[in-house]
């Protein structure tokens, strides 16, 4: 089933999420349905907040990127209670972009190595380092685990430049394409 991705300005995106267990609630039609969700969004990454869950719970598939990297990992996984460890590398910037910030994309820095602890779906805990586009992906899913958006790694006059995009956002005056849930919507 395809969910809403909630938008900019929506009040759970600033929340910290809470761990789960494994007596979650239907927790496997839910990563089925963060799946579909991101696929029909066009995403590469979908964390439980951008769909209205404050859990700590983000899934990614970063296969349209599998010609650019040199991972030796599965490109597509699902990351219950993580905690970043430790992030090293070179800072390097890219044009990140987000599902509840449609149409905007701004460069963020980031470093290239994320070490991460997380849990699969069985549960199972996992200590792994990932880099280049994984990591950056993993960062930026987890910031929002955090209540972080990427719009928060920018300079503040980039910000005010995307104001009014940013306001049309939280009214729901844009048109992404996918089904999303405004905080304040247009009437």
């Amino acid at each position: 089933m395809i969910l809403p991705v909630y938008g900019y300005g929506h009040p759970l995106l600033r929340k910290v999420s809470e761990e789960i267990d494994q007596n979650y609630p239907q927790l496997e039609q839910l990563i089925l349905n963060m799946y579909d969700t991101m696929y029909a969004s066009e995403g590469v990454g979908l964390a439980a907040p951008q769909i209205g869950l404050n859990i700590r719970l983000f899934i990614i598939d970063a296969t349209p990127y599998a010609k650019e990297t040199k991972e030796q990992y599965p490109l597509k996984r699902t990351f219950i209670n993580p905690k970043i460890l430790n992030e090293t590398g070179e800072h390097h910037d890219f044009e990140e972009g987000c599902l509840s910030i449609p149409d905007i994309r701004e460069k963020v820095s980031r470093q290239t190595k994320v070490t991460l602890q997380f849990q699969d779906e069985q549960f199972q805990t996992h200590t792994e380092e990932f880099e280049g586009m994984m990591a950056r992906i993993i960062q930026h899913e987890y910031d929002h685990l955090e209540g972080i958006m990427f719009v928060d790694h920018i300079s503040n006059i980039r910000k005010m430049l995307l104001r009014k995009r940013l306001n049309d956002i939280v009214t729901g005056k844009v048109n992404p394409g996918y089904k999303m849930k405004y905080a304040s919507p247009k009437r």
